[in-house]
């Protein structure tokens, strides 16, 4: 019971870890009163509804695809013990140490996520001059590889839980892929409701399926417990050095454990550090190792459970519960992935890589919880798509895990910058230990490539089509902007020639939104050109996306009064936030802007793109930029501006 020792003592390390972080000050310097540890308690179980529900279904598949899988290993006492010291091993490095001890520290003003390290690349290399345009092309990639990951997730997650059913009756194998399709067709045409109707429900479902799941693993495991020997990583080691390639081949399957631990850092906007770390510690690695283990001990015994040791560790009276336990967990999961797309093109279209679409916000109370009908409906026909297409989640487990891999060296190269410019961290030690992340990251990512012709070329063409998208329109964008500022004046150069020659002024108050705060909107200049009059009250409203998640209100707004009767408005807004045109009018009159929302004339452009210039970009992107542009959500919705008060004017630009 050595072994058996050593486990209960790695565990009391986490455990002191975790308390002395409780007992510690809180994030914002102050200690925890009795009122914060419940806030605490509650959202540490939110979290586990939303943060921890890809990664704690990669039981159901992962130890399977190890044995039984595409190059799955022969099932050997020591390939047994190796394969379980790898996914021990694979928990502790990557999710414990790597992202929650380290990479969790680099948030943007209490944001995660792939994009949010990339705006921290950009704010610090413009502070100091630095140019680091090849760290903001990867980190889009990255996030790019996320879409793969999003339409992948539902579909194996969904289709390994309904697998179950073939188990409990061999006859009902035909009805797997159907009753998948029915389960995510009503998955996601439930989206638009929002996850705030069900979120309560979210986290002690999740909870009880750690439970459980950890239960089924500990009986085993006391049924065998020579099985905790593989916490010792030279059993890992010494797997990879006895089985050479092949060995190297299950890394692939291996890190199918690990695919949700991305998730752990691009939610911690949501609930903050200490409930996502603590709720690992005490509940979510404890379950996932009882039940790593409980499985490895039932292939001992039971070789043959190979094509399912999951469902093997479950009582055949137990089976059915257990199988609509599985199946609500793994809609949970797909649930956070779906919600975490969303997020990221919110964040996409905030920053001027994507086109606008509709956002709708679900929850009156978490800003996170939005609704992108577009994203919903093109996730929904992908994941279908690969559910009928691949007909099992074994086969679609070749496809998983590229996505994820090369986001998460991606993730090492950003934070490597961030810890070495923002942070300033010593440099021999930061490299020692970024080359000993890089070293298991690649690992990993050439284990998962190695299956490209078996399904893993498909998050690799989404990841770059979506990338070549976001490159496209932000390139496209800054053309169009450039070519309609050639049209234009600056605002100093209007208000000399108004100085000199006063148009015709009508009462009444307009808005002009803008690109660019320096320059007059082309829609004002035509406007005044065809019907020769002016508004006696105008403002130029320009919408600035920030590279901080939010702004606060009193940093919001800027009002600058340009004279005979002309604003400029400027509106900072952080690229998770949603602009609000009623709440910029609002928070622009407490600085004398005076303009009453009923009565204002919102004035638009409406360029028509038609390509013909020499320039930089191809003329299939300038095509393809022309396409999103006219199949982009306008303006009038985007703001939500009141429709009847909308002017349009049509304005030519060729690229």
């Amino acid at each position: 019971m050595w072994s058996s020792g050593l486990l209960s003592q790695t565990f009391f390390h986490f455990l002191n870890a975790i308390m002395s972080t409780i007992s510690a000050k809180s994030d914002s310097g102050s200690h925890e009163e009795p009122s914060g540890i419940k806030r605490l308690a509650g959202l540490s179980l939110a979290a586990l509804g939303v943060v921890f529900g890809d990664i704690g279904t990669s039981p159901l598949y992962a130890v399977r695809e190890c044995f039984h899988g595409e190059y799955g290993i022969p099932i050997t006492h020591d390939n047994i013990l190796g394969v379980l010291s790898l996914l021990v091993w694979s928990l502790l490095v990557i999710v414990t140490l790597k992202y929650l001890s380290l990479i969790m520290k680099a948030d943007n003003d209490g944001e995660g996520g792939i994009l949010a390290l990339t705006a921290l690349i950009i704010t610090q290399s413009r502070k100091n001059g630095y140019n680091r345009g090849f760290l903001v092309i990867i980190g889009l990639f990255g996030a790019a590889l996320l879409y793969g990951d999003g339409m992948i997730t539902p579909a194996i997650s969904v289709l390994s839980a309904v697998e179950g059913v073939q188990i409990i009756a061999p006859a009902f194998k035909e009805l797997v892929i159907p009753v998948t399709v029915a389960v995510l067709v009503a998955l996601f045409f439930f989206q638009h409701h929002g996850t705030a109707r069900v979120g309560a429900l979210f986290g002690p479902i999740i909870f009880v399926w750690f439970f459980v799941i950890g239960l089924l693993g500990l009986v085993e495991i006391l049924k065998f417990p020579q099985i905790l020997n593989a916490i010792m990583p030279w059993y890992g080691i010494s797997f990879l050095l006895s089985n050479h390639l092949q060995g190297f081949m299950v890394l692939g399957a291996v890190f199918l454990s690990v695919t949700g631990a991305e998730a752990l850092y691009a939610d911690m906007g949501h609930f903050g550090r200490r409930p996502i770390r603590l709720t690992w510690v005490l509940l979510v690695l404890p379950a996932l190792l009882l039940n790593y283990f409980g499985q490895g001990a039932l292939l001992l015994a039971f070789p043959e459970q190979s094509h399912h040791p999951f469902y093997g560790l479950v009582p055949s009276w137990a089976m059915i519960p257990m199988v609509i336990l599985s199946t609500s967990a793994t809609i949970i999961a797909s649930q956070a992935l779906i919600t975490g797309v969303f997020s990221l093109t919110q964040q996409a279209i905030q920053l001027g890589y994507l086109p606008r679409v509709t956002i709708t916000h679900t929850s009156a109370k978490h800003i996170g919880q939005i609704y992108v009908p577009a994203a919903n409906w093109a996730l929904m026909i992908a994941t279908i798509t690969l559910v009928i297409g691949f007909g099992s989640s074994s086969k679609l487990a070749a496809a998983y895990g590229v996505a994820v891999t090369a986001t998460m060296l991606i993730s090492t190269i950003l934070f490597y910058f961030v810890a070495r410019d923002l942070w300033q961290w010593n440099r021999v030690a930061l490299n020692l230990l970024v080359l000993f992340f890089g070293i298991i990251d690649i690992s990993f990512f050439g284990a998962s490539i190695s299956k490209l012709f078996q399904g893993a070329w498909f998050p690799l063409v989404i990841g770059f089509v979506i990338f070549a998208l976001m490159l496209t329109w932000k390139q496209g964008r800054s053309l169009l902007m450039a070519q309609l500022q050639a049209q234009t004046l600056t605002i100093d150069e209007f208000m000399q020639s108004l100085a000199l020659q006063q148009p015709y002024r009508v009462n009444g108050q307009a808005v002009y939104l803008t690109a660019n705060p320096d320059i007059v909107p082309v829609a004002m200049l035509h406007n005044l050109r065809h019907n020769k009059i002016m508004h006696s009250d105008v403002a130029i409203f320009h919408f600035s996306t920030e590279r901080v998640p939010r702004v606060p209100n009193n940093r919001k707004v800027e009002v600058t009064k340009l004279g005979d009767g002309f604003f400029k408005v400027v509106a900072r807004y952080g690229f998770l936030e949603y602009p609000n045109i009623r709440q910029v009018i609002a928070l622009a009159n407490h600085q004398g802007l005076h303009f009453k929302p009923e009565a204002i004339s919102f004035f638009l452009s409406r360029e028509k793109i038609v390509t013909g210039l020499k320039s930089r970009m191809t003329s299939w992107s300038k095509k393809l930029f022309a396409l999103m542009a006219r199949n982009a959500i306008s303006a009038t919705s985007y703001y939500n501006l009141p429709s009847g008060q909308v002017i349009e004017i049509g304005v030519l630009v060729q690229i």
